[in-house]
């Protein structure tokens, strides 16, 4: 862990304060970690550094839309080696939200993103994205019991700082 000491008028040290205790942070310390974090990955983005990303796609739409429902999800099949789950949960006689895990190349998850919010009658569209970085791996172990082993890969997904 490094430290370092950082200076602040009072005025902004008590709204720093107040926010940190509005949001549940128990120190400035945590706060200012997940500040930075947010804004490192921000800054990645926009330099084109954050190859990789896991993300929560979230929309509201009205089920009665002509079909939108069906549109929705040729979208999610057409772009099925990005999407990892799907939650759905209607709001109210017309109105669901749908929640998608995606993850994959950032440049096509936000393009997938884009274009399902995009489509007539989805509201209130919004990407959550974390840049990460993707090893593949080898292991092998046994199954069930058995034993005899086998040889699987998997990837381990981690996010950046």
């Amino acid at each position: 862990m490094e430290r370092f000491t950082i200076s602040l008028d009072s005025a902004l040290a008590l709204e720093f304060d107040a926010l940190i205790k509005a949001r549940g942070y128990s120190n400035r310390s945590e706060a200012v970690r997940d500040m930075l974090r947010r804004q490192l990955e921000s800054f990645r983005r926009e330099r084109g550094e954050a190859r990789n990303c896991v993300a929560n796609l979230s929309y509201v739409y009205n089920h009665h839309e002509r079909e939108l429902a069906e549109r929705l999800t040729q979208l999610q099949h057409d772009h099925h080696n990005l999407s990892v789950s799907t939650m759905h949960a209607h709001l109210d006689h017309e109105h669901c939200i749908e929640s998608l895990i995606l993850r994959g190349p950032t440049a096509e998850v936000r393009n997938f993103a884009d274009a399902l919010i995009a489509e007539r009658g989805v509201r209130h569209g919004q990407l959550n994205m974390v840049s990460v970085e993707i090893e593949s791996d080898r292991h092998a172990h046994p199954h069930g019991g058995n034993e005899a082993s086998h040889t699987h890969r998997h990837e381990h997904i981690r996010p950046k700082n």
